[in-house]
């Protein structure tokens, strides 16, 4: 299996998106090292606090930006490291592939957001966003909502506010914190793209903060 950085595999240091093939979840992480097929990452699992996310033989799938779209690998969960920093262990079980699944670039984006569910008005912060979905805490206020429940809401991005209508995947109440992964149920395509624009500038505005 050939091993070239970017094409066969993510690069060491850049920002992947990590799917679940057996349950819908997805968490993104960075990479650290790539070794004889081996990639170890330290993923983003904070929304899933108390939770097992992955365990050692879930089947995964990798997901990368690159210059001319986003490639995929599948693999394997060989090893979980639990305590102050969790590293997973990923074994590439196939060949890289160009990847259409535009959903999986997703980027770290700290944006207000706003929503409004029971007639009750919620302020909160994205945490990361894809065209597909974000993660975001709110001020909570009331009695949350049950995953399924839509609501609209309004994200303040630099050149405007973006509308959509998002449907909660699941919640997490820490105190007066709603920290929410939400779909978006109803967004148009020009949206869409002003979402994809402004994630691929924050991952290269990443990439370029590690190469300083």
């Amino acid at each position: 299996m050939s091993s070239v950085p970017g094409v066969d595999h993510p690069a060491e240091q850049s920002e992947v998106d990590i799917r679940l093939t057996s349950a819908n979840v997805s968490v993104t992480a960075r990479v650290e090292v790539v070794h004889d097929g081996v990639i170890s990452v330290r993923p983003s699992t904070s929304e899933y606090v108390g939770q097992s996310v992955a365990g050692v033989g879930d089947l995964v799938e990798v997901y990368w930006m690159t210059g001319d779209g986003h490639r995929a690998v599948p693999a394997e969960v060989t090893d979980v490291e639990q305590g102050a920093v969790i590293r997973w262990r990923l074994t590439i079980s196939g060949e890289a592939e160009h990847s259409q699944r535009r959903e999986a670039v997703r980027g770290r984006l700290a944006l207000p957001v706003e929503a409004e569910f029971g007639g009750v008005p919620l302020t909160g912060e994205t945490v990361d966003i894809s065209e597909n979905g974000t993660r975001a805490h709110f001020e909570g206020f009331g009695l949350p909502p049950e995953p399924g429940t839509t609501f609209a809401m309004v994200i303040a991005f630099e050149d405007g506010g973006l509308r959509a209508r998002g449907e909660v995947i699941r919640i997490q109440i820490r105190g007066s914190r709603w920290s929410m992964s939400i779909r978006f149920a109803e967004i148009e395509e020009k949206a869409q793209d002003r979402i994809r624009r402004r994630v691929f500038q924050a991952l290269r505005e990443e990439r370029a903060r590690l190469a300083e």
